[in-house]
């Protein structure tokens, strides 16, 4: 039987996206296939449905997603009553069930919908449907004792109503009444009761929302710009030295289009980065010169300039009436409510008490998720040296809305701000470090000098080398100033990992410095060793990876059966480079007779069922191996790209493995997901490591 989930309301305005999207990260963590039903819709596009599309890659046929319309919905109950109409919704959910492995039902929105005892509709339908129920409940403008009072009442309207609830929770209440409201409901309710402050960013409508409500033009600006939030709105009306002071961070201007000085001063405020503004909308229909323009676009590159046809006053009225939305064009608000959602929510708890089984099979995406997951759980300071690059700043942003570890960023702290600022990113939960002024820096010297005396290096010479931010991050790593660091983006391999071969080194129980690549395939995760690091490792040394590769994929929840990769099976062939494997299988034997190990094997009976029945039958490894060690660079390098782009796999890594403390490489090419996933996969590291 599905599994299916309801989340729903009391009234409008309870925020429950954040609680819909929180439940939808949890349930693609366990499962491939997970549908999506809305038993009424109103006429227009499902603004939610398109995100969690987008986000999740469903393929479910946007058909099949809804019931009824709301029209229709109320025309049938009022003309066959709601038995038809419950008995027409739950045929349609039944379709939508015989496909998935678990459902998402999104519960009606009490939005001018014409429908009598919705709630108790609701309830119904979820009854109906064998579903569990989260009822949301809104706290925004209420006082801690009526929040408290009106989630009391859901949980006993849904409960006498036969509903099975599963939790309640309680959105957009003040946060300085969370911790009172959490505790008074704990002790009253018998289940557990989430309670979720209200988020600003979440409210404020982008620069895009806000020119489409007010048919506005964009006269500067790119997507990025236009994505920001309007976090609050500042009124030019003052003379310039007075307006910068009324400036407030992620703030839109809005000012008449011919006071240039205005737009100047707030561009100019912006580049400087106090503070960083939205973007600047023009009233009454007057543009500024083309002159004017110029020198704002290069003042402020990217930030948006958008002209409207009001007058001020209507303009403010418009504005101050807007919210903003969770949509598939808003992807860092989803960030911010997912990172909402998981800092408040005990997802472990939820998840067991959803009782959604984990599905055989492990796609890239729950992979991905796994990784997030276990990095919040022991949250770790990750150091980016590339700290004015664009993907990385992109990945902090991901990282620091999900919550998933502390961050310091490494570069010229002006340039970083700036560029923050021009892509509408909030840095001020990051620590943000110059290595070439940093108090740290003589003492870094020193400290490389004395680890690399044996190479005639003085403190002279290492107070210049320790200005660069991958030696300098790397000392920070060595000195517990962070727990990991990540870089490569621009940076060679070279540069990144030369630094911790000198100053961090290798692990007592390694005798080599290797990685690995978690090849995410439509179904399963496998691991790759060595594709990144040595070009032709001997027999010890290749066993010395595989022992490695096998602990890295338990560790990341992998189970470790390894193929030692040849171009022979078994004893069909000989020669040196069949031989280095064959030796290095034994090896690994008789240092770890637990790990399950197979070799020399061609790749194809590794991974084949059909293949090792024929070639190793009695193997336990054959056809299901999990880690698989290739003899040399040349081959695992080559390898793992062929994968990667004829099999459309998800290449996570290189992780480096056999370092007393986690350093991890990024390709150049690095998108900003890769970025993300290896910041998380070395917070992960270094919980290991008792960071």
């Amino acid at each position: 039987m599905t599994r299916s989930v309801y989340v729903t309301g009391i009234d409008r305005g309870d925020g429950r996206q954040v609680v819909e999207l929180g439940v939808m990260e949890l349930l693609t963590r366990q499962v491939d296939r997970v549908g999506v039903f809305r038993p009424l819709v109103h006429d227009g596009p499902d603004r939610l449905f398109d995100l969690l599309r987008a986000r999740y890659r469903l393929s479910q046929d946007p058909a099949t997603v809804y019931g009824l319309d709301y029209h229709e919905a109320s025309a049938l109950q009022a003309e066959r009553g709601t038995d038809e109409l419950v008995s027409r919704l739950v045929e349609r959910f039944h379709r939508v069930a015989r496909e998935y492995e678990v459902v998402l039902v999104l519960g009606t929105d009490f939005a001018a919908t014409q429908l009598p005892d919705e709630l108790s509709l609701n309830a119904r339908l979820a009854n109906e449907f064998g579903a569990s129920v989260i009822p949301v409940v809104g706290g925004k403008g209420q006082t801690a004792e009526s929040v408290r009072a009106e989630a009391r009442n859901a949980h006993r309207a849904y409960q006498v109503l036969g509903c099975d609830v599963l939790t309640m929770v309680v959105n957009r209440v003040a946060a300085e009444d969370r911790e009172a409201i959490a505790e008074g409901l704990a002790a009253q309710l018998p289940v557990d009761c989430y309670v979720l402050p209200d988020e600003p960013a979440l409210a404020a409508p982008t620069v895009a929302q806000i020119t489409a409500a007010l048919g506005g033009t964009v006269l500067l600006g790119d997507d990025s710009g236009l994505a920001r939030d309007a976090l609050d709105f500042v009124f030019g009306g003052a003379m310039l030295p007075n307006f910068l002071g009324a400036l407030t961070p992620g703030c839109m201007v809005v000012t008449p289009g011919d006071r240039a000085d205005l737009v100047v001063g707030a561009l100019a405020a912006h580049s400087a980065g106090t503070p960083p503004i939205a973007g600047v909308l023009l009233t009454l229909d007057e543009r500024p010169g083309d002159s004017i323009l110029t020198l704002a676009a290069r003042l402020a590159p990217g930030t948006p300039v958008v002209s409207v046809p009001g007058r001020s006053f209507p303009t403010a009225t418009e504005l101050f009436g807007l919210e903003g939305k969770l949509n598939a064009a808003t992807p860092r608000k989803a960030e911010t409510a997912l990172g909402l959602f998981e800092r408040h929510v005990d997802t472990g708890a939820l998840l067991a008490r959803m009782s959604v089984a984990r599905s055989g099979r492990v796609t890239p995406m729950m992979f991905e998720h796994e990784l997030l997951e276990q990095a919040r759980a022991h949250r770790r300071r990750v150091v980016l040296p590339e700290g004015a690059e664009e993907r990385v700043l992109r990945a902090a942003d991901v990282l620091l809305r999900r919550d998933v570890c502390e961050l310091t960023l490494l570069g010229d702290t002006d340039v970083i701000r700036k560029k923050a600022a021009d892509l509408g990113i909030d840095l001020s939960a990051t620590q943000l470090i110059d290595p070439a002024t940093s108090e740290l820096r003589q003492s870094f010297a020193e400290r490389y000098a004395q680890l690399r005396a044996h190479r005639g290096v003085s403190v002279e010479l290492a107070y210049d080398v320790v200005a660069d931010v991958n030696y300098f991050g790397t000392l920070m790593v060595r000195e517990g100033l962070a727990d990991g660091m990540v870089s490569g983006s621009v940076h060679s391999t070279a540069a990144t990992i030369r630094p911790a071969f000198e100053i961090i080194k290798t692990r007592a129980d390694a005798s080599i410095v290797s990685s690995v690549f978690f090849m995410c395939l439509a179904d399963k995760v496998l691991v790759y060793g060595d594709c990144a690091v040595n070009p032709d490792p001997d027999a010890a040394q290749l066993s010395d990876i595989a022992v490695q590769s096998a602990a890295t994929a338990a560790r990341f929840g992998v189970e470790p059966r390894i193929a030692m990769l040849s171009y022979s099976t078994g004893t069909s062939g000989s020669g040196a480079d069949v031989d280095k494997v064959r030796e290095a299988t034994e090896l690994v034997r008789a240092a770890r007779p637990d790990l399950r190990i197979e070799g020399p094997i061609q790749y194809d009976a590794a991974v084949e069922p059909s293949v090792a029945a024929t070639k190793l039958p009695e193997s336990e490894v054959a056809g299901r191996a999990t880690v698989l060690i290739f003899p040399d660079l040349n081959t695992g390098n080559n390898t793992y790209k062929a994968v990667q782009r004829s099999a459309g796999a998800v290449a996570v890594g290189p992780v480096l493995q056999g370092l007393r403390k986690p350093v991890n490489d990024l390709s150049r090419g690095a998108l900003v997901q890769d970025i993300v996933n290896t910041v998380a996969i070395t917070a992960i590291q270094a919980q290991g490591e008792g960071a």
